[in-house]
């Protein structure tokens, strides 16, 4: 695989165009505590995630990846996240990933600025991306894993691979689309399809998020099913450029 990208790691990252970030809790129900916070993208006036991806392009991809791990991790250390305890889950796009141990230079030097430390990061590759190069997203996750990353899968239940991406990857978390979480407290399949993920990731040591969550029947149907880290509005909606405090 080529490295087109490999110079600007040596140069430093210039973001290809404007942008700024959100951020969204994710809650643990057993601590009543924070887990995480997802790094979402928006305009430099909060505007939605689709007006900045439709600027992304072949030519830019490597540097907006990049640019989006730094701007993520060094906002939120200087919004005090690394002081809440609670870790931070970032986007990662695996085509805009060259080679993983040269590519994550700049993630690595972006949380020493800050004092970061790499176990509180997760990095999240959604199963809606068709993952073309196996070999190559196995090497990434295992560069991630050896400098204490956690990684997850977005989207669980949604995407091209299903199954398959779960038993050949392993990730430390995987996160339940939300189509499939939407109303399950009254669509009894879904229900099944659901407690059989979560059976299957508990059998397999992975921990998992309910994501979309909006309303207390979706919620309690989850919580019987054993699952206890939930993100979505129910809780808090994102906060533009900040950390904000779930309702439990």
């Amino acid at each position: 695989m080529t490295d087109p990208g490999c110079g600007d790691c040596r140069g430093g990252i210039e973001p290809p165009f404007a942008f700024a970030m959100a951020f969204q809790p994710i809650v643990d129900l057993r601590t009543r505590r924070i887990y995480a916070f997802e790094a979402l993208i928006r305009g430099p006036s909060g505007e939605g995630a689709g007006s900045v991806l439709a600027q992304v392009n072949p030519q830019n991809l490597y540097a907006f990846d990049q640019s989006c791990r730094i701007r993520a991790i060094e906002t939120a250390g200087q919004l005090g996240l690394i002081e809440s305890g609670a870790a931070l889950s970032i986007n990662f796009l695996p085509g805009a990933v060259y080679k993983p141990e040269t590519c994550i230079k700049a993630t690595l030097a972006a949380a020493v600025r800050v004092d970061f430390p790499p176990e509180l990061l997760i990095f999240e590759v959604t199963e809606g991306e068709k993952i073309v190069d196996r070999d190559h997203l196995r090497n990434i996750l295992e560069e991630y894993r050896r400098q204490r990353f956690r990684s997850a899968i977005d989207d669980f239940g949604a995407g091209y691979a299903g199954l398959n991406l779960l038993a050949e990857f392993q990730p430390d978390i995987i996160k339940i689309d939300m189509d499939l979480v939407r109303g399950i407290h009254e669509r009894p399949v879904a229900r099944k399809v659901v407690l059989a993920m979560v059976n299957l990731a508990r059998e397999l040591g992975i921990d998992i998020i309910a994501e979309g969550i909006e309303t207390q029947g979706e919620l309690a149907v989850l919580v019987e099913m054993g699952v206890h880290l939930f993100q979505g509005y129910l809780f808090a909606k994102p906060g533009f450029q900040s950390l904000p405090k779930p309702v439990f």
